[in-house]
């Protein structure tokens, strides 16, 4: 409904903590009124409304606004389109993924807010965004904390339009801003790497939806930071020092308690069979055939990846899923050297299984969290290792066994498609990785080219 019977009203200067400053105006009798920080952005949109009341233009009775102002009024902002791509995303997305999400949508979120009255404390607003906003149920769904919901009300009439996107030079401080820490410090590469990604992908979704005709972020020359996919050779142990290391390992928490000798197993998995940690937590009993002697198999068809309790549809700390980048019913047959055969027969031999058939467990009989096996790993390393060594980058994560597995069966010159079939990788991305790990192929190759040439001297 328009009309014309419209009476614009002076600024009046509010009494809180904060100055602000409001600008009241009726349309038919309905008052209107919107706040500002400054005397001068009141005045400016004071001015703006009479201008359109005095060129006669007619004022929507449900907005309060002339038809000028209505048409520039933003159809939908970017914390609406968030909360909207977020939903689509969620139900398809493994946990680590919906937390990578939940991240990257927060940082856009912060840095496309308008100054407005009222900002919330900046850790108030993160927490309403990562906790509250970009998770699912979302903040329509739940009942939500008094200060929550106000910091919620206030992103969502100060969140800029979506539409802001399209300007190069407003995507390209979004952009920006993801190479910075909350301390003002420089973020990883892959964490702003990752938070590009996200937001490329919301905007090819924004493109589905008929937002935008071309994605706005991806036409924008913006360099990218590089990701460091090597592995540095600096953190492989060789064999003696990872046996060391294992060896450590079982005194750590005393013989009785048994909170390292309960470890020993799975640590082994990640050096012997070059198993990922969350392959290895899930490793049961039926997965194995251990005979007693010889090499054994390990089948692996499931992880148990440590994540939050918000990211997992069945609210538990460990999701249940299959095996990375692949199918959720493909297996991996991994053949597992006597070494570690024997490690796990005595593994079960002195410990059992859990009531679902698991290897390994905590000291109540659950999963076995990230925290607790990378604190006795800090622990084994102290103990096996010299102080100069504990301070170097050798063996510095229990995934660092992994990637010492890997480099040893290469450097044994293992065929790469035989050990990438076993580590569940592309032999592309195995050699890629592992390039400045493997010594002495080049002199090897040497020889092999000088023994062709002579041959025809």
């Amino acid at each position: 409904m328009k009309s014309l019977d419209v009476k614009v009203w002076g600024v009046r200067k509010r009494n809180t903590k904060k100055s602000s400053y409001d600008v009241r105006w009726s349309v038919a009798g309905n008052v209107f009124s919107e706040q500002f920080r400054t005397k001068g952005l009141a005045d400016h949109y004071r001015s703006k409304l009479l201008r359109a009341a005095h060129a006669g233009e007619e004022f929507d009775t449900v907005t309060g606004l002339p038809d000028s102002m209505v048409e520039r009024a933003p159809s939908v902002t970017w914390y609406d389109f968030a909360l909207r791509y977020l939903a689509m995303k969620w139900p398809h997305a493994a946990p680590n993924t919906r937390d990578g999400i939940n991240e990257s949508l927060t940082s856009v979120t912060l840095a496309l807010l308008d100054e407005r009255p009222g900002r919330p404390a900046d850790g108030l607003l993160r927490k309403a965004l990562r906790s509250w906003a970009f998770v699912v149920p979302g903040p329509a769904d739940r009942e939500l904390p008094t200060e929550i919901a106000n910091a919620l009300h206030w992103v969502a009439k100060a969140s800029r339009p979506l539409s802001d996107l399209a300007d190069a030079a407003v995507a390209r401080a979004v952009l920006d801003s993801f190479k910075l820490k909350l301390d003002g410090t420089a973020a990883a590469a892959e964490t702003v790497r990752r938070k590009r990604r996200t937001l490329v992908n919301a905007m090819h979704y924004a493109v589905d939806l008929g937002e935008f005709k071309e994605n706005p972020i991806t036409v924008i020359r913006w360099k990218k930071p590089k990701v460091v996919k090597e592995v540095d050779p600096r953190v492989v142990a060789n064999p003696e020092q990872a046996r060391s290391l294992l060896a450590a390992v079982s005194y750590v928490g005393g013989y009785k308690r048994a909170r390292g000798r309960r470890l020993v197993g799975l640590f082994a998995c990640m050096y012997y069979g070059a198993l990922r940690p969350a392959e290895a937590v899930g490793l049961t009993e039926a997965d194995l055939k251990l005979p007693e002697s010889g090499w054994g198999t390990a089948v692996l068809n499931r992880t148990r990846p440590s994540v939050g309790k918000r990211w997992t549809d069945s609210g538990e700390t460990h999701d249940d899923r299959g095996l990375k980048n692949r199918p959720v019913e493909e297996v991996r047959l991994v053949p597992i050297p006597p070494q570690l055969v024997a490690i796990l027969r005595e593994h079960l031999a002195t410990f059992g299984t859990a009531a679902d058939g698991r290897l390994f467990t905590n000291e109540r009989g659950g999963v076995v969290g990230s925290s607790t096996y990378y604190r006795a790993w800090q622990e084994a390393r102290m103990l096996a290792l010299s102080p100069a060594v504990v301070a170097s980058p050798l063996a510095a994560r229990p995934y660092d066994l992994r990637h010492s597995a890997l480099s040893t069966w290469l450097n044994a010159g293992v065929d790469p498609t035989e050990v990438a079939e076993r580590a569940g990788n592309s032999v592309e991305v195995l050699l890629s990785r592992y390039a400045k790990c493997i010594d002495g192929r080049q002199e090897i190759a040497n020889r092999k080219i000088e023994q062709l040439l002579s041959e025809y001297e």
